[in-house]
């Protein structure tokens, strides 16, 4: 499945140039290992699309909500931070 998705440009450019390998999203959508995303460039100060698009495939997808690795206090107290590398 295709699942199409706006991108701000810092992060559009950062994945074109291999830096960033991962994207963080609002689990508000269903994705799974396999499907593709494309990422549209999205100029936030003009709210339109640039013209710009590339697609990834899905190979990993981890849900944060009912994990039970930390407890509530210390998801509050510290959050989360994603974290790559090669």
């Amino acid at each position: 499945m295709n699942i199409e998705k706006k991108i701000w440009p810092e992060n559009f450019k950062a994945i074109v140039d291999g830096s960033k390998k991962y994207e963080l999203r609002l689990a508000d959508f269903r994705c799974k290992p396999g499907d593709v995303l494309v990422l549209r460039e999205w100029n936030p100060k003009t709210k339109k699309y640039t013209g710009k698009s590339l697609r990834k495939k899905v190979t990993r997808v981890v849900k944060t909500k009912g994990l039970k690795y930390w407890t509530k206090k210390e998801m509050e107290k510290y959050g989360f931070q994603i974290i790559s590398f090669k």
